[in-house]
């Protein structure tokens, strides 16, 4: 089957956050692939890549990276897809910060969503998103999803509801 999403990572060491976006899409029944393309280590690939996933029926990206983070950015600016960026807090990240902010920093004409630093379940949750405005499938599918998130926060509020708080005075 086609995928519909594309995950990419900067470093395989990636693969550890990134995994959340692919278990999301498991659970949608979304298909996609997933590879690691580094901006710095094979620019080649990548600019491959970003040229021709529309062509191969992809219909976002998602990519994540650490550090310098150049990984999404780039891809954003060869591609006519949307691209979701995924900061890492890699081994050689400040805080992830330097991820957040390589990220979010996108001039003008280059959009690319971010989520939270290692937020790759949410990215694709995005991306599902996205799908839905034109399936109608993946629509009821993210509406569902959303659903259920709704009837935990109604069960835990039950929940708190029942206990029984003492407040103590000097």
């Amino acid at each position: 089957m086609q995928p519909k999403v594309s995950i990419i990572m900067g470093s395989t060491s990636d693969m550890k956050i990134m995994e959340d976006a692919a278990k999301f899409l498991n659970e949608m029944h979304i298909p996609f692939e997933i590879n690691a393309l580094s901006a710095h280590r094979v620019p080649e690939m990548v600019l491959d890549f970003a040229k021709n996933a529309h062509t191969r029926g992809v219909k976002v990206i998602i990519a994540g990276a650490g550090g310098a983070a150049h990984l999404p950015g780039v891809v954003a600016a060869l591609t006519p897809l949307p691209v979701i960026g995924v900061p890492v807090n890699s081994s050689n990240s400040i805080d992830g910060w330097d991820s957040i902010l390589s990220i979010l920093q996108m001039p003008a004409g280059i959009p690319v969503a971010t989520v939270a630093l290692d937020g790759a379940k949410n990215a694709a949750i995005l991306a599902t998103q996205i799908i839905g405005t034109g399936e109608p499938d993946i629509f009821e599918k993210i509406k569902a999803f959303k659903a259920d998130l709704a009837k935990k926060i109604s069960a835990a509020n039950k929940e708190l509801a029942e206990i029984k708080y003492e407040y103590k005075t000097n």
